[in-house]
C-alpha cells in the first residue's frame, strides 16, 4: 500500500482485515470483513432498506449482491431477514481491484487521502474480536440498510472498532457518505466569498478547507456521539429501538493519534 493507494495483493490478506473495492466507475465502494478461508462477510442491500428518496437510491448500487445464473458453491445464500451475507473473495470483488481500509492513520495521512471511505483515525480492535463481530452479525443482522447512516462501510467499521454513532439524526460512520455530503457543503460554504473576492484560487482553497474539516470532524475516531457496543448487545438494541439512546456512562472518547 502506498500513501495515496490502499491497493493490496491477496497474499497479504489476513482474517480481520477491512477490505473494499470500487464500483460504478469509482463513484462508490463496497466494504466487508475478510474472515479467512477466502470468505468475506459484508452488509448488503438485499435485506430491508431505508431509502433516501433521491436519485442516489438508483446510482449507489455497490452494496447490492451480484446475481449470477450459476450459483457459487462457496458463498452462503443470503437470508430473507437481513442483508449480512458471507461471500467468497471473488464474488465480493466482482472482478474489481482489492483494497485494504487503514486504521489509526495520522491526521496528515487522513487529510492526504482526499477521497473518503479509505481510512480512519480510529484504532482497530484485535483481529479475533473483529472476526467474532462479523460472524455474530452474519447470524443476527445489522439492522436496516441506509446509504447515509447504516451502510456496508458502517458495518465494517463497527466490526473493526465496536463503535457506533448513537444519534440517529446524524451521519453514520461511513467516510464515503461524508464525502458525498461534504463536497456540496464545501461548495455552498465557499459561495459567499464571491461577494468579497473574484479570486478563483481563494474560493477553491476555502472549499477544499471546508471539505477537509468536515471529513476530519465526522471521522469515527474524532466524534463524541459514539459508544462502544458489544455485538451481542447491538442486536438487542436494534430490536428494542434503544440504539438511539446515548448512555454517558458507556461513552468512549476518541483515541489519541500520535
Amino acid at each position: 500500500m502506498g500513501l495515496l493507494s490502499n491497493r493490496i495483493d491477496r497474499s497479504s490478506l489476513k482474517p480481520g482485515d477491512h477490505i473494499y473495492s470500487w464500483r460504478t466507475a469509482y463513484i462508490y465502494a463496497h466494504h466487508g470483513i475478510y474472515v479467512g478461508d477466502n470468505k468475506v462477510i459484508h452488509f448488503t442491500r438485499r435485506g430491508q432498506e431505508v431509502g433516501t428518496g433521491t436519485v442516489l437510491d438508483h446510482i449507489l448500487v455497490s452494496s447490492i449482491p451480484n446475481r449470477s445464473t450459476v450459483p457459487c458453491t462457496v458463498c452462503t445464500p443470503p437470508s430473507d431477514g437481513h442483508g449480512v451475507v458471507s461471500s467468497c473473495l471473488d464474488c465480493f470483488l466482482a472482478g474489481d481491484i482489492l483494497y485494504r481500509f487503514e486504521y489509526a492513520v495520522t491526521p496528515a495521512i487522513f487529510l492526504a487521502k482526499a477521497r473518503g471511505g479509505t481510512c480512519t483515525l480510529a484504532v482497530s480492535d484485535p483481529d479475533d474480536i473483529v472476526v467474532h463481530r462479523a460472524n455474530y452479525l452474519l447470524t443476527n443482522g445489522f439492522g436496516l440498510y441506509n446509504v447515509f447512516k447504516n451502510n456496508c462501510e458502517d458495518f465494517a467499521i463497527y466490526c473493526k472498532t465496536g463503535l457506533l454513532v448513537v444519534d440517529n439524526s446524524t451521519m453514520g460512520q461511513s467516510g464515503q457518505a461524508v464525502s458525498i455530503i461534504g463536497g456540496p457543503l464545501a461548495a455552498v460554504m465557499s459561495t459567499p466569498l464571491r461577494l468579497v473576492t473574484t479570486n478563483v484560487y481563494g474560493m477553491v482553497a476555502t472549499a477544499v478547507g471546508v471539505y477537509c474539516a468536515s471529513r476530519y470532524a465526522a471521522d469515527i475516531g474524532m466524534r463524541r456521539d459514539v459508544m462502544k457496543v458489544a455485538a451481542e448487545d447491538l442486536t438487542t438494541r436494534l430490536t428494542t429501538g434503544l440504539l438511539q439512546v446515548v448512555e454517558p456512562s458507556l461513552a468512549v472518547l476518541p483515541p489519541t493519534v500520535s
